[in-house]
């Protein structure tokens, strides 16, 4: 089934950019839908965006317009690049592949 791993978190200032990466590893099933969720402190998991069937996209109303996700099938890694980011962004982001999650994590956005 393979393991996932976010990595690229970190602390920005608002208005800011980051990219994160999604990588399977050890499977050799390339996977078809992943996806990224945030999880804040006192709020509910909420879907940043995914990527459907190798190439359609769909993001969260929160970040539309902000986000976009991309994806190397060679590597079966994805990437969240985020811009304009806001102290309302940080929160630990989390990557779905298929049904294994990966540990999350930290974005931190600050002055």
């Amino acid at each position: 089934q393979g393991q996932v791993r976010e990595s690229g978190g970190g602390l920005v200032q608002p208005g800011g950019s980051l990219r994160l990466s999604c990588e399977v590893s050890g499977s050799a099933v390339r996977i078809a839908n992943m996806a990224w969720y945030r999880l804040a402190p006192g709020k509910q998991r909420e879907l940043v965006g995914r990527i459907i069937q190798w190439r359609d996209t769909d993001y969260g109303d929160s970040v539309r317009g902000r986000c976009t996700i991309s994806r190397d099938r060679v590597k079966n890694t994805i990437y969240l690049e985020m811009n304009d980011l806001k102290p309302e962004d940080t929160a630990v982001y989390y990557c779905l592949a298929a049904t294994v999650w990966g540990p999350g994590t930290q974005v931190t956005v600050s002055s």
